[in-house]
């Protein structure tokens, strides 16, 4: 089984877990965290997933790490070290999220521009792209790239709304260069 259907399937069970307990909130927030972790800290995994260290150890590095967070999230940790899953945890928290994303109706987007959009702004770009997601809201999060040069560009998902003044000159480079093919 993949990689991906794996982290699904323990997503799918945590999720119902947090519905049950009414938790999907807190639980993604901890689960957010523990993702960030699992990806800074190399050492962390390398340790989870090596062979020789006993299960016993594993789970009690992930208690004095981890011991803050719900039961549910801490079981699920232990139920991978079990298994020999601790590598799926980014992928099984970002299928979490995607789970509590479709329960609210809502979707993740992020909007690069060269300056800090304002609160307005912020909310001004969930309202108009909430319903070209599909979705009843957007949480939106703001990251400046001044290489955009001007505008915006936004990433729902795996789609892709370019306005900046970067998309735009790369969109004029492609187009004179394929005339230019046509030409030669």
């Amino acid at each position: 089984m993949s990689q991906s259907a794996v982290s699904k399937r323990y997503a799918a069970a945590l999720f119902d877990i947090a519905l049950e307990s009414k938790l999907v909130n807190e639980i993604e927030e901890e689960l957010t965290v523990v993702k960030k972790i699992f990806i800074e800290h190399k050492d962390l995994n390398a340790v989870l997933g090596h062979p020789k260290v006993p299960a016993e150890k594993k789970k009690q590095i992930l208690k004095d790490s981890f011991g803050s967070v719900s039961t549910a999230v801490l079981h699920t940790l232990y139920l991978l070290v079990d298994r020999s899953r601790t590598s799926i945890v980014p992928d099984l928290a970002d299928e979490y999220v995607k789970m509590a994303n479709r329960f609210r109706g809502t979707e993740d987007a992020i909007v690069y521009s060269v300056k800090p959009l304002s609160e307005e702004e912020i909310s001004s770009f969930s309202q108009v792209f909430a319903k070209e997601a599909g979705a009843a809201s957007l949480r939106v999060r703001n990251e400046v790239n001044p290489d955009l040069i001007g505008g915006v560009k936004i990433r729902i998902g795996n789609r892709i709304y370019d306005g900046s003044v970067r998309g735009k000159l790369d969109r004029i480079e492609r187009q004179l260069a394929g005339e230019n093919r046509k030409k030669g």
